[in-house]
């Protein structure tokens, strides 16, 4: 069983110093890059590594434009219950479940656990 993580030690310095002076896009999508595989965050622990923890909404809106799914795995990100976006992302309703479970990730009933695969920010 793994346990979680924190992404500090995973990509050793916050976003904000690698992106500085980057739009929130760009911190968004550099701190979705750091999640490591077999691991997920929640959008307002990426919303809180781009620099603003309260723009939850503008991370789902960066997510759902990705211009590079291969490079900014948004699939590793889930709400703040673990659950995962729905039907109207990733082209399917199970495909980000099979990206999870390809990746790693247990996903039990839409949901993935964060205790055992989540980020610690």
């Amino acid at each position: 069983m793994q346990e979680a993580i924190r992404i500090e030690d995973y990509i050793r310095r916050p976003v904000s110093e690698v992106e500085e002076g980057g739009s929130a896009t760009e911190r968004i999508y550099a701190a979705v890059r750091r999640i490591p595989p077999g691991h997920v965050a929640t959008y307002g622990q990426i919303a809180k590594l781009a620099g603003n923890e309260r723009m939850c909404r503008a991370v789902g809106n960066a997510l759902h434009k990705n211009p590079d799914p291969r490079e900014t795995p948004c699939f590793r990100v889930v709400n703040a219950q673990g659950r995962l976006s729905g039907a109207f992302a990733f082209g399917g309703p199970d495909v980000q479940r099979r990206m999870l479970e390809e990746d790693g990730v247990e996903v039990i009933n839409g949901r993935v656990d964060l205790g055992v695969y989540g980020i610690e920010v």
